[in-house]
């Protein structure tokens, strides 16, 4: 949405449910991070370190797969 100040330049305007829903997701993105680095750091060498981001990656992308099913499914 794009609103206009005293000059007529346009202003950019986000509406505040968009906000509320993008500080949402920054949110849950820094949760999830900060729960993936805590487990990385939690790991006793290096080697376990690369294994576990290797498993979250597997994880991650089996749910992802998982979810574009499901929703191939719903919208099909």
């Amino acid at each position: 949405m794009t609103d206009f100040n005293a000059d007529d330049e346009p202003v950019d305007v986000i509406p505040e449910d968009l906000y509320l829903k993008r500080a949402a997701e920054r949110g849950r993105h820094e949760i999830v991070l900060g729960s993936i680095r805590a487990h990385l750091e939690e790991q006793p060498s290096p080697v376990a370190v690369v294994s576990a981001v290797r498993r979250w990656i597997n994880d991650v992308i089996a749910v992802g797969d998982e979810v574009a099913k499901t929703k191939r499914r719903s919208s099909g």
